[in-house]
């Protein structure tokens, strides 16, 4: 078997030495989509920040394509995209800038942009169907364009795996379907992802796997088939149902 993109080996994270995620064990591989379910306050969140060293890690360990370290070490290979989509509120730049800003940990921050680097951007803002926006500010979009705009900034760092928070909330229903057209895309290009959803059925035909949390903890982890037996089990009559919360009931943070 190949090395998983990222490994999470019995980690746990928390805030103040409150335990959110406990002694969690998850690796995606080459090729997967792993769509990351639960209940508000299970964890799900404060487990893809941890990921990024965004969260105190307060026991396991993090490899990164086998290398021990975490997400934030290794900019270039794992490519993150937030749930809060606040780019017209704190950027006044064109979508081109934005995605731009991608190829930054590839490069010294006072060397200029190569033809390769505005290549890649241009082929980025094409891969989520912003190409006729590319010059426009990013405050005229709406937010399921800034959230594509996201997608291409993380695309354009060509990285082996993208991490995605909700890609689909707080967007239209039309968005929602162009979002996942995109993804889905990036999926038949062999892009792998963890993407943290509330919303299974509009990413159906991407997922290849469902992990689900509850409390901090893995209660499943298969194939979409198999999730709807799980789903049927009398044990789990509620399941991973819910509107996110970005932190996971941590107080915002």
């Amino acid at each position: 078997m190949s090395t998983p993109l990222i490994a999470a080996r019995a980690v746990s994270f928390g805030y103040d030495d409150r335990v959110v995620v406990d002694r969690l064990d998850l690796s995606v591989g080459v090729g997967e989509v792993v769509a990351l379910l639960g209940p508000n306050g299970s964890g799900k969140s404060t487990l893809v920040k941890g990921l990024f060293g965004l969260v105190p890690r307060l026991g396991g360990t993090i490899e990164v394509e086998g290398k021990v370290g975490d997400a934030s070490t290794d900019h270039a290979r794992i490519g993150y995209v937030p749930q809060r989509h606040s780019l017209a509120q704190s950027v006044r730049s064109t979508v081109s800038e934005v995605v731009a800003a991608g190829r930054l940990p590839h490069r010294p921050w006072w060397q200029p942009a190569t033809r390769g680097d505005r290549d890649l951007v241009a082929r980025a803002i094409e891969a989520v169907g912003l190409r006729d926006r590319a010059h426009a500010e990013v405050s005229t979009l709406s937010g399921g364009q800034q959230r594509r705009v996201l997608i291409a900034r993380a695309l354009a760092g060509q990285p082996a795996l993208l991490v995605m928070d909700e890609p689909t909330a707080g967007v239209d229903h039309a968005s929602q379907v162009v979002l996942t057209e995109v993804l889905g895309r990036l999926a038949a290009s062999g892009t792998a992802m963890l993407v943290v959803t509330h919303e299974l059925d509009v990413l159906a035909d991407v997922v290849t796997r469902i992990v689900c949390l509850d409390a901090g903890h893995i209660d499943f982890d298969g194939s979409p088939g198999a999730y709807a037996a799980h789903l049927a089990d009398a044990d789990h009559p509620h399941v991973h149902a819910g509107h996110h919360h970005d932190d996971d009931s941590t107080g915002g943070r």
